[in-house]
């Protein structure tokens, strides 16, 4: 971390579907404060006002001390994938009513004919034509007048919808006169609220942009009423303080800009996760593990630096948004065990959430999770309270594994190990997925895992993959809220071109920049301004020779100083690297500019924590590996201390997670405390 001078006291919140966790950080006495608290899916709000709370109890602080809080939540992407937003309505260009029902006319699988694609979010019915047009230069070609204005207000008011979003071809090229028609519509709907998405991400491509503000209107209602109520508990509680919401791309926002463009926040959680994975693994190259009780989040970075996308998929459902490089499969803590038909055991993607939860929750699940399966093989407790609050019950969680194995002729035991078998294969599926596209293998990487279960599972991950080194952070239940405290504020600003790259054309793509610096400095100055003293700006740009159907995102750094030359030598330079060749002599085309704002926030201070010396030994307790019962070494977190070594089979456990150890694998601390686990030479990949 930076010697950037720290203000007062942060808090750091992410909000899972099972737990909300929470990191407190007080300056004055440069000391970490955790705590993680059981959600509440019906009013995410009233977790965190209670997990506010208590964090402020644990650290003996009273309200008035904060200065600074730091938020992240699914609950966007939740309601897009569960289906659950706000109606609303679209108002497109004449002619392209079925845009969503096209979309880019793929099938959803080469092998599978009986593959459904993925059903648009909005149905048809609720789509409404306009007569508005632009060239792709941004001249308008059609443009509608005040009777057919009218016409379409009264079709979108028999809709009964909350929100319109209004998209136009080739809109990207002229966003300001498509918010101006956006405003004029809007004039005629009284207090409906009409969003332009040329205005919002002004990229080519109609249908990814269609999506991006459908989205944005899809789930702005909820969020805005979340925070609504987040603010008024907080006011409950006399905090009044800046209130950060951590974005997709790595950064946070000012609470004013993620309520008006809540579709940046969607992948808030898991993004937090990577920043602290990457500060933690400084500067090696790492594979970052975030478990939770729904799903696990695995992020890959060669040379340890935060990798970021320009396009990723929201339930089935494309995002062309500069995003942290995260994939998600369904198989957390929770996800629910089942046989199917056909007699094979499979693992989520349905998950028991933190309500009814696992069997073991005694909450009234009665379907079993992989939770439940660690239980059964030993490698948690019978005797655990997960984050110091929820005990487990062996026994029902065991007659549920029982019950269901008994259909394959498996023991609740055996069930339980093909269970953790299968989620673990389909994690090292994924994962050599990512190291295959990059021509990397996961010998040379580092696993990362946090999250409730994530320290749970690595080594089963690691030993399917072929990772040899795992490094388990200090408090990984709270790993993601210890991440948005060390986030900076990040915006992204894009602008479509669509032309060649020459010395006559530069002049156009220098405008362009100049123009996108400019608004980035703008938003800064009135939303930022007041939080960061300075914010430093990187120019990207997508290029390919003419002809290619992909485009590479080049880095062309700051935007003064930015020349034809540079702009070419980059993108040569690039293809080499990825490709193998470049082509001199043919035309190079630049698509997208794309222009990132960093401001960055007071750093907590690091402080390492005091070497543990006197400590008790371990007891001992029989886990189900590999088919058969082994003993195993079962030691306290805190009683490991730097000259220990513990060889597998053995279990560490701490109060927001457990820790497995196989065996053929060795666990020691490092000189900050955190776990270091790595494979026996004589069994390295």
């Amino acid at each position: 971390m930076d010697n950037s001078p720290v203000v007062g006291t942060i808090v750091g919140v992410d909000v899972g579907g099972t737990f909300t966790d929470f990191v407190l950080f007080d300056s004055q006495r440069q000391q970490r404060f955790f705590h993680k608290q059981p959600s509440t899916p019906t009013d995410p709000a009233q977790a965190v006002s209670q997990g506010l709370q208590a964090i402020l109890r644990k650290s003996d602080l009273p309200a008035s001390a904060l200065t600074l809080i730091l938020h992240g939540t699914t609950l966007g992407l939740n309601a897009i994938i569960q289906r659950r937003g706000a109606d609303i309505a679209l108002v497109i260009t004449r002619g392209f009513r079925d845009v969503l029902e096209i979309a880019r006319a793929r099938m959803p699988s080469s092998f599978d004919f009986h593959a459904d694609r993925e059903p648009p979010f909005l149905p048809r019915q609720k789509v409404v034509e306009i007569p508005a047009r632009f060239s792709p230069s941004g001249t308008v070609t059609q443009w509608p007048d005040d009777d057919e204005l009218a016409q379409v207000a009264s079709d979108i008011l028999r809709l009964n919808v909350s929100a319109v979003e209004l998209v136009t071809i080739n809109g990207y090229a002229n966003p300001e006169r498509e918010a101006e028609l956006a405003a004029l519509l809007a004039d005629k709907l009284g207090s409906l609220p009409v969003l332009s998405s040329a205005q919002l991400w002004p990229e080519i491509r109609e249908y990814e942009r269609t999506l991006i503000a459908g989205l944005n209107a899809y789930i702005q209602p909820l969020m805005q009423t979340y925070f609504q109520r987040l603010n008024d508990l907080l006011s409950q509680q006399t905090i009044d303080v800046p209130l950060l919401i951590t974005a997709s791309n790595g950064g946070v926002l000012p609470l004013d800009t993620a309520q008006q463009r809540p579709v940046d926040t969607l992948l808030s959680g898991p993004a937090s996760g990577v920043i602290a994975a990457a500060q933690l693994a400084a500067g090696e190259g790492f594979v970052s593990f975030d478990m939770g009780g729904t799903s696990s989040d695995i992020s890959l970075s060669a040379q340890g630096e935060i990798e970021r996308v320009n396009r990723t998929e929201i339930g089935g459902l494309p995002l062309i948004l500069p995003v942290v490089g995260v994939s998600a499969i369904g198989a957390g803590g929770g996800s629910i065990v089942q046989v199917d038909d056909y007699g094979i055991l499979k693992v989520g993607p349905e998950s028991a959430g933190a309500d009814p939860g696992p069997v073991a929750y005694q909450r009234g699940g009665t379907r079993p999770t992989l939770t439940d399966c660690y239980l059964v093989s030993g490698i948690l407790s019978a005797d655990a309270r997960l984050a110091g609050s929820i005990s487990l019950d062996h026994q029902a969680s065991h007659d549920a594994l029982r019950e269901l194995g008994s259909s394959i002729d498996f023991t609740a035991e055996q069930a339980a190990s093909g269970a953790i078998a299968v989620a673990t294969a389909q994690m090292a599926t994924e994962l050599n997925k990512a190291l295959a596209q990059r021509g990397l293998t996961a010998d040379g990487l580092t696993l990362i895992p946090f999250g409730g279960a994530g320290p749970t599972h690595a080594n089963f991950f690691a030993e399917e993959a072929g990772i040899n080194r795992i490094l388990v952070p200090l408090r990984p239940g709270t790993f993601c809220a210890e991440g948005a405290i060390s986030a900076d504020i990040r915006r992204d600003f894009v602008r479509s071109l669509r032309t060649n790259v020459t010395t006559d054309t530069f002049i156009d793509i220098a405008g362009t920049i100049q123009e996108l610096h400019q608004l980035a400095e703008h938003w800064f100055s009135h939303q930022a301004k007041h939080l960061s003293d300075a914010a430093h700006y990187r120019v990207e740009a997508d290029m390919r020779y003419a002809g290619q159907a992909y485009e590479l995102s080049v880095n062309l750094g700051s935007p003064d100083g930015i020349n034809y030359e540079q702009i070419v030598a980059h993108f040569q330079q690039l293809h080499q690297q990825r490709y193998g060749f470049i082509t001199p002599d043919a035309t190079v085309q630049l698509t997208t500019l794309r222009l990132a704002l960093n401001a960055p926030l007071p750093r907590p201070a690091e402080k390492k924590p005091a070497l543990q010396t006197a400590r008790q030994g371990p007891v001992q307790r029989q886990l189900w590996l590999r088919g058969a019962w082994v003993n195993a070494d079962i030691w306290q977190r805190r009683d490991v201390s730097g000259d220990s070594k513990i060889d597998g089979p053995a279990v560490i456990e701490q109060e927001d997670t457990t820790t497995l150890v196989l065996s053929g694998w060795t666990a020691r601390t490092d000189v900050n405390g955190n776990l270091i686990i790595t494979r026996k030479a004589g069994d390295l990949q």
